[in-house]
C-alpha cells in the first residue's frame, strides 16, 4: 500500500506565508515600523514620540481636572477614544514587530518539505505565538497594555489605570530612561541597601512594639510601630508617634544614626554613578558630533607629537576627536581644549562607533607602542581599506611592518629631530629656511594645490601656467596614476584629474592661486 501525503504548499495558511515571505514590500513596510517605533536614529522617530507624550501628559491632566469639574464630552470622547485607539494601534505595532509568525510556518514548510513529513500548522503557530507571548509579558508591554485598558470606564476605578500612562515616560523621555538605566546599573547596591534597611526597620519596630504596646497610646499594632521605625529611619521624623521609654528613646537614637549612615552610602552611589553616566552620555555627544561631518580625524594617543599636532594646525570644532587608554592624559587633553574620550582604539568595538564608511576619515596613530599602532591600523583598514592612516614609528627598522600593515604614511620623528639637528649645526642657513617653512615663521609656505573635476588646471600642461605671475614656484607634481613625485616635472606634462601641486610662496599668493584654479569652488571639493 502506497502511503499520499498531502503537499504542505496547498495549505491556505502556508501559501499566505510564502507570499508575504516573498514579498519585499511587506519585509521594507515591516522594516520601517520597526525602525519608526525603535530606532532612535529615524528622523520621523522624534515626531511620533513627542505624539505620545503630548497623548500620556494631556490624559493625566484630564484626569486631575475632572475630580472637581465637569468634563466636557468632547475631552471625554478624546480620552476615551482617541488617546486608547492610539495606544492600542501602537501596542499592536509593537506586538506585530516584535517577531515574526511568517518564518516560524515557512521553516515549519521547509522541514516538512525536506523531510517528507505532515506539515503541522499548530506546531508553527505555537513557535510564533510563544514569541509574541514573551515580548507581552515584558515590562514595557505590560504598562502598554495597562495604559489603554482606561477606555472602559464602566468601572471608576479603571481610571487610575491612567497613571500606568506616565510610565509610558520610561520609553520616550530619554532622561527619564537614563535615569532608570542609572538606577539599574547600580541595582546590586541599592538591594542590598534596602534589604539592610528592611532589616533595621523591622527590628526597631518590633522592638518598639514589644516595649511599648502597653503603655504608649500611640502604638496600636504592629503596623503602628513599623511605620514609626521607617519615618525614624528615613530622618523625616512626623512627631505623631515617639517613644515614651529610656529603652524606646535608645532605639530610636541607634535607628536616627543608622539612618544617616544609609541615606550618606545611597547619596554616593547615586552620585557616582549619575557622575560615571554623565562622562558617558559626553563622550556620546561627542562622537555624534564628529560622525556628523564629512571629514574628520581619529587621534589615538595625546602625546607631544599630538600637541605639536594641533599647534601646528588649529582644528575646526567637531572635525576631530582624540581617544586614549591613559584617563590622565584625557583629562590633559580637555584641559587644553581638546574634545578626548578614553577609549582603546586598538579595539575593534572602539573604531566601529565611528562613521569610518560614511566620511572621509584620517587615523593618526600617535602612540609610542608600536604594537598598538599596527593594531589600530589593522583594525581601520579592516573596517574600511580607504581610510587613510598616519602612524609614528620608533624607528626605520620597524617602517616596513607599518607598511605591511596598511599605513599610508609612517611619521619617524626621532630620525627627523636627527637629521634636522645634523642641518642646524653643518648648515644654519638652510636649517633657518627650512624651520621657517614649517614653522609658519617665513614668509614662504609650502601648499598642496590639487586638481579637481572642476579645476581650470585639468588638461593644462606645466609650461602653459605662469607661476611666476603669481609669485609662486612649483616644487613638483604627484600624479595620481602611477602616484609618482615629478620633481621640477617637464614643461610638457599635462595635468590630470587627482593630480596635486606642490607650490611655495606666500601665504596670500598660494590662497589665490587656489581659488583662481578651483573657480570658486573649492569648498565643493
Amino acid at each position: 500500500m502506497k502511503l499520499t501525503r498531502r503537499d504542505p504548499s496547498s495549505h491556505p495558511i502556508v501559501r499566505w506565508a510564502l507570499k508575504l515571505h516573498n514579498s519585499r514590500r511587506y519585509h521594507r513596510f515591516k522594516e520601517s515600523i520597526r525602525s519608526l517605533l525603535n530606532d532612535s536614529e529615524n528622523p520621523w522617530k522624534k515626531y511620533v514620540d513627542l505624539t505620545i507624550i503630548f497623548l500620556i501628559v494631556s490624559s493625566v491632566l484630564i484626569l486631575i481636572y475632572e475630580v472637581k469639574n465637569p468634563v466636557p464630552e468632547w475631552i471625554d470622547f478624546y480620552d476615551i477614544y482617541i488617546v486608547s485607539f492610539i495606544f492600542l494601534i501602537e501596542y499592536l505595532l509593537r506586538l506585530w514587530v516584535s517577531s515574526d509568525l511568517t518564518e516560524d510556518l515557512v521553516a515549519e514548510y521547509e522541514e516538512a518539505s525536506f523531510v517528507g513529513r505532515e506539515f503541522r500548522v499548530w506546531r508553527a503557530l505555537g513557535r510564533g505565538l510563544k514569541k509574541k507571548l514573551a515580548y507581552m509579558l515584558t515590562p514595557g508591554a505590560i504598562i502598554d497594555l495597562l495604559a489603554i485598558l482606561p477606555a472602559y470606564r464602566e468601572l471608576r476605578v479603571l481610571r487610575l489605570l491612567i497613571l500606568f500612562r506616565v510610565l509610558k515616560l520610561l520609553r520616550y523621555a530619554r532622561s527619564i530612561n537614563q535615569f532608570v538605566e542609572v538606577l539599574s546599573d547600580k541595582r546590586f547596591e541599592l538591594l542590598t541597601l534596602l534589604i539592610l534597611l528592611a532589616f533595621v526597620m523591622a527590628t526597631g519596630g518590633i522592638a518598639l512594639y514589644v516595649l511599648e504596646e502597653t503603655h504608649n497610646p500611640n502604638i496600636h499594632n504592629i503596623f503602628d510601630a513599623l511605620y514609626w521605625s521607617l519615618v525614624t529611619i528615613t530622618t523625616v521624623g512626623y512627631g505623631d508617634i515617639s517613644p515614651i521609654s529610656v529603652t524606646g528613646r535608645i532605639i530610636a537614637m541607634l535607628i536616627i544614626l543608622f539612618g544617616i549612615a544609609m541615606i550618606s552610602f545611597a547619596t554616593s552611589v547615586i552620585v557616582s554613578a549619575f557622575s560615571e553616566k554623565l562622562i558617558q552620555l559626553k563622550e556620546e555627544r561627542i562622537v555624534d558630533e564628529v560622525n556628523k561631518s564629512e571629514r574628520f580625524l581619529i587621534i589615538c594617543g595625546y602625546g607631544q607629537l599630538t600637541k605639536m599636532f594641533f599647534r601646528q594646525q588649529p582644528l575646526h570644532e567637531h572635525d576631530y576627536i582624540i581617544l586614549d587608554k591613559d584617563p590622565a592624559r584625557v583629562q590633559e587633553a580637555i584641559h587644553d581644549g581638546y574634545d578626548a574620550i578614553v577609549d582603546d582604539a586598538s579595539r575593534h568595538e572602539t573604531l566601529v562607533r565611528f562613521n569610518l564608511k560614511g566620511a572621509k576619515v584620517t587615523v593618526l596613530c600617535m602612540s609610542h607602542d608600536d604594537v598598538e599602532n599596527i593594531y589600530i591600523t589593522l583594525n581601520a583598514k579592516s573596517i574600511d581599506p580607504t581610510i587613510r592612516v598616519i602612524a609614528r614609528a620608533s624607528s626605520p627598522q620597524i617602517a616596513p611592518k607599518y607598511e605591511r600593515a596598511g599605513v599610508d604614511h609612517v611619521l619617524l620623528p626621532d630620525e627627523m629631530a636627527s637629521t634636522l639637528m645634523s642641518v642646524a649645526i653643518l648648515r644654519p642657513i638652510m636649517y633657518r629656511a627650512i624651520s621657517g617653512i614649517f614653522m609658519g615663521k617665513s614668509v614662504a609656505r609650502l601648499d598642496e594645490i590639487p586638481v579637481l573635476p572642476y579645476s581650470r588646471l585639468l588638461g593644462l600642461a606645466i609650461g602653459s601656467i605662469d607661476f611666476h605671475s603669481y609669485k609662486l614656484v612649483l616644487i613638483g607634481v604627484q600624479r595620481k596614476e602611477d602616484g609618482h613625485f615629478h620633481f621640477n616635472p617637464e614643461p610638457e606634462l599635462i595635468l590630470e584629474r587627482g593630480d596635486i601641486l606642490l607650490v611655495m610662496g606666500h601665504r596670500m599668493s598660494v590662497e589665490y592661486f587656489r581659488e583662481l584654479s578651483c573657480g570658486g569652488e573649492c569648498e565643493m571639493g
